[in-house]
């Protein structure tokens, strides 16, 4: 290497669009100091890369975490363990908070819109090789908290979901399928009375005010498919 040559960064991207993956790649190629090193659409092709290619030169992985077969936030912990000098940026059109906490206790180095400039992208790779941190302490702190309020809520909502019974979740499946009262007391074999009163039992266990609040809640749990 001259004098005063950059050292070769190997670059790892995941991303399931070729036409974004593509030319981001012919893009660092053209950089002196950039290599791409492999490329992955899916999940199982970027666990294949990591299973197959121990040889590979890989400094830093530019993830997307929506992956047709999976989560990027997956990978980056997996990377993360089979190779732990190399480093995950995530690259996401993703902005839910959650998600992006996710990856950061899996073990993201940093994290950047995917309508950043190219220029953003190539100078985060090499200040991630260059050991800076792109993360602040306050970014990775309320990553924590928000995690941990967002599972403290999960267990409390699992808990109140449990306290249905199976009659109860029956008539949740048929709002959810759009039946009305009349509907459901038909296909339970009931009076729609009795589905009322089951209703209004649904909404004081889960805490909630309204019919829709406790679809909601249902939807999100994977207590009930939607028609």
């Amino acid at each position: 290497m001259n004098e005063g040559a950059r050292e070769e960064i190997g670059v790892m991207l995941v991303d399931d669009h070729d036409s974004f993956r593509q030319p981001l790649a012919f893009m660092l190629e053209r950089e002196p100091d950039l290599k791409v090193v492999a490329q992955a659409g899916s999940l199982a092709e970027a666990r294949n890369v990591l299973r197959d290619r121990e040889e590979v030169a890989l400094d830093v992985a530019v993830v997307d975490l929506d992956l047709p077969d999976g989560s990027g936030t997956d990978f980056v912990g997996e990377l993360h363990e089979a190779r732990p000098r190399a480093l995950a940026l995530v690259l996401s059109a993703y902005s839910d908070r959650v998600l992006l906490a996710k990856a950061i206790e899996a073990g993201a180095a940093g994290i950047l819109h995917k309508s950043s400039r190219l220029e953003e992208i190539m100078e985060a790779v090499r200040r991630l090789h260059a050991g800076e941190q792109l993360l602040s302490q306050r970014e990775v702190i309320e990553s924590v908290r928000l995690l941990s309020r967002q599972r403290r809520e999960d267990r409390e909502a699992e808990l109140m979901l449990g306290k249905l019974t199976p009659r109860e979740r029956e008539v949740l499946q048929g709002l959810a399928e759009g039946l009305s009262d009349r509907e459901i007391s038909e296909r339970l074999y009931v009076g729609v009375g009795t589905v009322r009163t089951h209703m209004t039992s649904i909404l004081t266990k889960l805490g909630v005010q309204s019919r829709l609040q406790a679809l909601v809640l249902a939807v999100r749990y994977d207590l009930v498919k939607l028609a």
